[in-house]
């Protein structure tokens, strides 16, 4: 039986969270998330740049961003070659970044995961 790749873990990670505030509670919510978890990040938001190189270094983005949209839409491999016609060991050769996607596999995967075909280029 084929399995959608593991889920990650969260328990021991850090979660970002972003919600709207008024800007007269912007300071008395940072003072409190400071009281409740005194190492929180209270950095400013970053690019995509620095996120990337960041979290995954040495990653070639367009395999992130497949690896990634899968998850999103909860699609094994297999599932995704269905959808695509591409080979099962195509996608899995792009999502390790040992082949490049190229545009018309862009195409047919960013119409299967609802995504803009850019983010594979």
């Amino acid at each position: 039986m084929l399995e959608p790749t593991k889920k990650r873990l969260t328990k021991t990670q850090r979660v970002p969270l972003c919600f709207l505030v008024d800007p007269a509670n912007v300071e008395k919510i940072r003072k409190l998330v400071a009281k409740i978890d005194p190492e929180a990040e209270t950095s400013s938001p970053v690019n995509a740049d620095t996120f990337f190189a960041r979290n995954f270094p040495g990653q070639d983005r367009a395999a992130v961003h497949l690896k990634g949209l899968r998850y999103r839409e909860d699609l094994t491999q297999a599932q995704l070659a269905a959808r695509t016609g591409i080979p099962q060991r195509h996608i899995s050769e792009m999502e390790n970044g040992k082949r490049g996607i190229g545009r018309n596999n862009a195409r047919k995967l960013a119409a299967a995961l609802n995504a803009d075909y850019r983010l594979f280029l």
